[in-house]
């Protein structure tokens, strides 16, 4: 069985390394061959000339798996064996002499605690009894509890550098969970929304803003069935909330706002986004806006006579 595991030659119990007897990507410029028998193909040892092409040095494979140069070090596992100090040793070798400074440092303890002992016994007066170095230290609950105060200090003090407060301000945690993926909203279209307007008994109330649906189901007096808004249930009344003509613009259409009421457009939907009472719940998918379509006309007399004259003026600009 032994020429199983040592298919090689047992080398007195232990694999013999040998070279290979063909190496493919030896150079063939200034190496003599040798001729000797069972050896064909490999460099050959004789002399070298000097200044001659034989003195050229050869391929680094010609030494491969033979080249190893690290000096070699007893090894920690067995008695009668040398190991190399190559590199992929080296953690094994330190792991050992750690282990070997271990125990001498726990037989110097033992050596310090037997003469201790033995001053005790004469009457002697000896100092406190020194812990052994090399135990290994148990938390313990007294430990379990200073890492939770430490952690405790440590997001306390977090958030007074992150959000100027000590107990994490309401508008970090909100950012926070923006960042979460969304993994409950769902995509409406106009008729599935005008379904949750809360006359249905067990339906919740959406309302929407600019293509995002709220769920406003916790003001049903607001929203809900008598309520002052719950003309905007069950629809995307974006128009309206930037116009505040709450009768004639309940669209999504916002085509020619001005600066005025794309601020206010953007306020209610800042609003909504931040609310804590009130939840995103998806968008509502619209129909595209025909460009060709007449924009509703405003509620405010000035703000029609504006909207009416701006037509005229871009007709007098094509003409020009």
């Amino acid at each position: 069985m032994s020429w199983i595991l040592n298919p090689d030659g047992d080398g007195g119990g232990r694999r013999t390394r040998q070279r290979p007897d063909k190496l493919t990507n030896l150079p063939t410029t200034g190496i003599s061959t040798s001729t000797a028998p069972g050896t064909p193909g490999t460099p050959g040892k004789g002399p070298r000339t000097p200044g001659s092409a034989a003195s050229l040095p050869g391929s680094p494979w010609a030494e491969f798996p033979l080249k190893d140069n690290y000096p070699k070090v007893q090894d920690p596992a067995e008695d009668d064996r040398e190991v190399s100090t190559k590199q992929a040793n080296r953690p094994f070798l330190n792991y050992a002499k750690y282990r070997e400074e271990r125990e001498k440092q726990h037989e110097e303890w033992l050596k310090r605690k037997e003469e201790r002992e033995v001053k005790l016994a004469r009457g002697e007066e000896v100092g406190p009894e020194e812990p052994d170095p090399t135990a290994e230290r148990e938390v313990g609950c007294l430990g379990l509890l200073q890492f939770i105060v430490i952690v405790l200090a440590i997001v306390v003090l977090t958030g007074k550098f992150f959000t100027g407060s000590y107990l994490w301000e309401q508008d970090f945690q909100k950012t926070l969970v923006s960042w979460i993926p969304k993994t409950d909203q769902r995509l409406f279209s106009e008729r599935t929304l005008a379904v949750f307007t809360g006359e249905n008994p067990g339906q919740p109330i959406y309302i929407a803003i600019d293509g995002d649906v709220y769920d406003v189901s916790s003001s049903p007096h607001t929203y809900g069935p008598g309520g002052s808004y719950h003309f905007m249930a069950g629809r995307d009344a974006a128009r309206a909330f930037a116009t505040g003509c709450f009768a004639t613009h309940r669209t999504h259409d916002i085509r020619d706002l001005n600066s005025r009421e794309r601020s206010s457009l953007e306020h209610w939907k800042k609003f909504f986004a931040d609310s804590t009472k009130y939840k995103k719940v998806g968008q509502v998918l619209h129909e595209p806006v025909d460009p060709r379509s007449p924009v509703p006309e405003p509620c405010d007399p000035k703000r029609a006579k504006e909207q009416t004259k701006q037509p005229e003026e871009q007709k007098h600009r094509d003409e020009l």
